[in-house]
């Protein structure tokens, strides 16, 4: 059942990537454009876009992979191991850098927001870093946790 189970969130975490691999390819080139379309003026907004949004994916990416090497571990019975205390040290870093990214980004979104007089796109573009924000902070509480579970585990090794 345990197999299954990981198999069932390693196929999920695949899934996550591929809505975001498509918005790469399709969706960002098109904000680059819609970006140098609303602020001629700014010659570098295209680029200045796209690369935070292509820059995001980077650390995003390396989370998923994180991810699918945690549920490795917990398939070969590793899930209290320093291991799995680095892999959730490494997505919390991911995720507070994506959100670091996305916060830089705000005032282009404010921008947005008084050329089309849309203020619900400065919410649209809270979404991202509140959502990284959270996973930073639940990942780094698993951390915490899986730390002090080792080592009540190895004090009780060490007494036995």
């Amino acid at each position: 059942m345990k197999r299954v189970t990981t198999l069932f969130l390693k196929i999920a975490v695949i899934l996550i990537g591929i809505p975001v691999l498509a918005l790469c390819i399709f969706l960002v080139p098109e904000i680059g454009n819609i970006a140098a379309k609303l602020f001629p003026d700014i010659a570098y907004m295209k680029y200045l876009v796209s690369t935070v949004f292509y820059a995001s994916a980077i650390p995003f990416y390396f989370a998923l992979y994180q991810a699918i090497k945690l549920l490795s571990y917990i398939d070969k019975n590793k899930a209290f191991s320093e291991l799995s205390v680095k892999a959730l040290k490494k997505i919390k870093y991911c995720a507070i850098t994506i959100s670091s990214l996305h916060v830089l980004v705000l005032p282009l979104f404010y921008l947005f927001a008084e050329k089309d007089d849309a203020p619900g796109v400065i919410f649209i573009g809270l979404v991202v870093p509140f959502a990284s924000a959270v996973i930073a902070v639940f990942a780094a509480v698993l951390q915490r946790l899986l730390q002090e579970a080792i080592n009540i585990k190895s004090e009780n090794d060490l007494t036995v």
